[in-house]
């Protein structure tokens, strides 16, 4: 068995890899395969399902089709991991849940997975996840809670408990399974932060598109308004090309922008507080590169921000999840995980004003966006997250201590679903440093221009990794 568990090389590298012959859709597959299995890894909490067989058959028949001249795209013969919220042609989709496990098996790939399928990508199977989407931190209680590459195994105190941090949430094991080598990029959602906080804690790139930008059909919903798929990869450029197709598009990487006259609003309010100091670093840190590369790099103040915990007192993802999961928690309550159960059960008492308040305070909101901050900036910068990956014991051991940390980590991404923008979370920190992400945000429908600040970003970004 291998133990080796150093991330894939890039999407691009590895297309170029296969198409000079140095390497085989199989060889890839074989060794995702290989690190999900082998014992000293996390390969069982990470994965959910591994449908090994399968991949190996796609994988050979990519090679086959290389072989003829056929390359159905950059991303063809690769292999991908899913979310276990998303369907797959005669699987069950659980969500992370025991509560789904007796569901028949899906009749059809939901639209993300078919257009992944149809690029050539090899599904190597589902991953783990916070249960339902509803929660930023990744703790699993019914399948395991993914970790983190950071500190992971470094012995507490008298070598009693371990360091392990959490790999964040929900999509906690497409994170690893990217971090770990077990998938060269991972199919995850977005509806607070999903995406982009376990990308940050992971040291990896996450990409929520517009909400908009991908069909939501045939995954399980947590909030309809506001429910994101997207991917996390190694790169921007990995991101990048998995939304084109995700999205219907030519798989044509949009090109890197150079940062020089680019305008970037930094914001001053309410996305530091509770900042941790090495986060604070990093983050003024990568200011002072994009500043030196040429960026104009200003503060702004966004005084809406300020308002969101009041506008959602019950939230979209209560109240939507709760229309959705009402019948099962009836069926299955003692199934759910109460930390979960708590968080859905808010939107019960929410009556049809709230809803209607809610999307007209949301309208409100989006006016004051594009006035303050997208006819003034191509893109506004905050942290990802305002802390470090927490340790997982003490978040597993005591309720308050999670809830406390959960909001406090999906504050920031969670902010930008509700404007409905674009947002990507790139690695600023050091070498060996705790991981720390720099979020771009975009204006909606944006996608595209995001991207290509964001390859322009990476790139001056790159000495510090």
């Amino acid at each position: 068995m291998t133990t080796d568990f150093t991330p894939f090389a890039p999407l691009a590298r590895l297309a170029a890899d296969l198409g000079a012959g140095r390497t085989t859709s199989r060889a890839l597959v074989e060794t995702a395969l290989a690190r999900i299995a082998d014992p000293s890894g996390q390969g069982a909490t990470v994965f959910t399902h591994v449908d090994a067989a399968r991949a190996r058959a796609v994988a050979d028949a990519h090679d086959r089709l290389r072989a003829s001249g056929t390359v159905l795209s950059p991303l063809a013969g690769i292999p991908v991991s899913v979310k276990d919220l998303f369907d797959i042609e005669g699987e069950v989709t659980r969500a992370g849940s025991t509560a789904l496990r007796d569901a028949p098996p899906a009749q059809a790939d939901a639209a993300a997975v078919a257009r992944l399928r149809h690029a050539g990508a090899v599904l190597i199977g589902r991953t783990n996840m916070s249960e339902f989407a509803f929660s930023g931190l990744g703790l699993n209680p019914h399948y395991g809670t993914p970790l983190s590459p950071y500190r992971r195994g470094i012995a507490g105190k008298a070598g009693k408990a371990g360091d392990e941090r959490v790999a964040g949430g929900s999509s906690s094991g497409a994170a690893a399974s990217v971090a770990d080598g077990m998938a060269a990029v991972a199919l995850g959602t977005d509806t607070g932060g999903s995406i982009r906080i376990p990308a940050a804690f992971c040291g990896l790139t996450g990409f929520k598109p517009t909400a908009a930008r991908v069909p939501k059909t045939g995954a399980v919903p947590l909030s309809p308004t506001l429910d994101s798929f997207g991917p996390i990869g190694n790169s921007v450029a990995c991101c990048a090309l998995v939304d084109r197709i995700l999205a219907g598009l030519a798989p044509h990487v949009p090109a890197a922008r150079h940062l020089e006259g680019v305008r970037l609003g930094v914001l001053t309010n309410y996305v530091n507080d509770g900042i941790e100091p090495e986060v604070a670093d990093a983050i003024d840190t990568a200011l002072r590169h994009l500043d030196a590369a040429g960026a104009i790099v200003s503060e702004v103040r966004f005084a809406a921000l300020d308002r969101l915990p009041e506008i959602n007192r019950y939230g979209f993802s209560p109240i939507e999840a709760y229309a959705w999961h009402r019948e099962l928690i009836a069926q299955h309550r003692d199934e759910y995980d109460p930390r979960v159960l708590t968080r859905i059960l808010k939107g019960e008492p929410a009556r049809a004003c709230d809803y209607l308040d809610l999307i007209a305070a949301r309208a409100a909101v989006l006016e004051e966006a594009q006035a303050t901050l997208w006819s003034r900036f191509d893109a506004v910068i905050a942290p990802t997250v305002p802390i470090a990956p927490p340790p997982l014991a003490p978040l597993a051991a005591d309720n308050d201590v999670f809830a406390q940390t959960n909001a406090l980590v999906l504050r920031n991404p969670s902010a930008f679903n509700f404007l409905d923008a674009c947002a990507l979370s790139l690695p600023c920190h050091h070498h060996g440093a705790a991981p720390v992400g720099l979020m771009l945000v975009g204006a909606p429908y944006a996608d595209d221009a995001l991207l290509a600040i964001g390859r322009g970003v990476e790139a001056v970004l790159a000495p510090l990794r």
